[in-house]
Formats: C-alpha cells, structure tokens, sequence
C-alpha cells in the first residue's frame, strides 16, 4: 500500500475498503468509517442516507436519511451528478411510505419520474418499475402509464416488470391482450425466479385443463417458500412473492385433491391449503 501517498489515492483506497464492509455485512463498521468521510465524500453521504433511513448497522433515523438524499439532490458539484437520480428514487420511496417526511403520493411521482429519466442505471430502472406498479393502484390507477413503464423496465432487464408485463398482456390491461405476448413474458420472468409470473402461470394452466403442466410448475414454485430470501434474491417486493407462492399453492392443492396431473393425496392437498392461508 506504499503508492497510496496522496490524499486522493488514500480516499479512494478507503471508500473501496468501507464499501467492502456494507457489502459484506458489516454495518456497523461501515457506518463509522462511512461517518468520517461523509464531508468530503458524496458516495459515503449516500451509503449513509441508505443506513439511516433502513436502520442498518443503526437505530433507524428515517430523517437523517432524507437529509442526506436531499443534499445529494440539491448539490451543485460535479462528484454528486451520478448520485441524483438514485437520491431521487430513495426520496420518493420516501415520500411514498411518509418515512422521515409528510406522505405524498404526488411527491413521490415527481421524484420517481425525475429519477426514471437519466442517470444512474440502476436507480433508473428501479424507478420505472415503481412507476409501473404506483400507476397499476387504484389510487392513482392509469394503466396505460403503468404498462409504457413496466415496458421500459423489462426492456432495461427489470425482472418484476418483466412478470408485471405478461399479466398485463395476459388481460389486457392498458394495452391490447395478447396471450402469445404474454405467455413469453412470463415463461422467460418465470425461468428467472419471478414467483409472481409462475404463479400466474399455474393459473393459466390449471384454467386451460392442462393440469399436469400446472402441477410440475407449482411444485417447483413450493421448493422454497421463504419469501423474504425470494424476495431479495429476485429483488421482487414480498407481497406478490407472497401471491404468486399463495397461487401456486392453491392450484396444487387442487390437483393433489382431485387427482388432476399428479396422484391424489388428501392429506398433501390439505398441506398446500394451509400454506394458501399462510401467504395471503
């Protein structure tokens, strides 16, 4: 580490350090040393703003968080710019859940288009999902909107929209129903761990009598029905991971009860009913 001798080489060498520990894990440590170079380091004022707000490796300070954002925001220097369209989304997540500030869903809007727009790619593209989800809800419902982005989304390689897509062409909802359309949305969501979309493909096979197709996919969506960890891994929101294995565990319980693609089991049928209750 002898060629670190100057102060640029050192921060640099320190924030890869720090950012191994919040990658890892380590919270707690990351969040100190994150303090130290907060000041002179927009990257670490943001990993910060994400500790604050979510409560990691500290007691949660949801305002904390949302100054720190706001700042990232608002600052003119040139080291902020590939900072302030995740600070956007961040912003409206927290508008949107009134964490750290008064709940508006307008100012949540704002900040999410603004984020979807430009800028960092992740955040962008996690904004345009959100969007898609924020204009599929009654209370701001506009299906139209929330099909174009979800479509941006998938087209950005979003695996949420990608499933949200296919039920959307699968009722036709904002856009024109389109059964082949959809089926390869979510086919290729499902191949991908979206449980959302293979619940719905269960569903769609169960429907069409094509029971032994619905029963192998339900199976294999009920390997794993942790759907925190599902969640994470797929970056998916918990509650339609939560659907998606509650359909799933419907509709096997329905073949196992009746004999329909696999061989009756009364009392497996009876297992697979009481998950349903569990996940909704």
């Amino acid at each position: 580490l002898e060629h670190l001798t100057s102060v640029k080489g050192w921060c640099m060498y320190h924030r890869v350090i720090v950012l191994f520990s919040f990658s890892q894990g380590l919270y707690k440590e990351a969040l100190k040393q994150f303090e130290k170079i907060k000041d002179t380091d927009f990257q670490a004022m943001y990993q910060l703003g994400v500790m604050y707000y979510d409560g990691l490796g500290t007691k949660k300070d949801p305002e904390r968080g949302v100054e720190y954002m706001n700042k990232i925001l608002n600052s003119d220097s040139p080291e902020a710019k590939h900072l302030k369209f995740a600070a956007a989304y961040n912003l409206g997540r927290a508008y949107y859940e009134g964490c750290g500030v008064k709940p508006s869903t307008e100012e949540a809007e704002r900040l999410w288009l603004t984020a979807a727009d430009d800028g960092n790619p992740n955040a962008s593209i996690k904004a345009q999902s959100t969007l898609g989800m924020l204009y599929s809800m009654p209370i701001v419902e506009d299906l139209e909107k929330a099909f174009f982005w979800h479509s941006k989304a998938c087209d950005n390689g979003n695996l949420e929209s990608q499933g949200a897509l296919g039920i959307m062409y699968l009722y036709g909802q904002g856009t024109c129903q389109n059964t082949e359309a959809a089926l390869e949305c979510l086919r290729k969501a499902a191949e991908l761990g979206n449980i959302y979309a293979q619940g719905h493909l269960v569903e769609y096979y169960y429907t069409r009598k094509f029971y032994s197709k619905a029963a192998a996919v339900a199976k294999r969506v009920m390997e794993n029905d942790d759907i925190n960890m599902l969640a994470k891994i797929t970056d998916c929101h918990p509650t339609y991971v939560a659907q998606g294995a509650a359909m799933a565990a419907f509709y096997l319980a329905r073949c196992l009860q009746l004999g329909q693609g696999i061989k009756k089991n009364q009392h497996a049928a009876e297992e697979y009913y009481s998950k349903v209750i569990e996940k909704a």
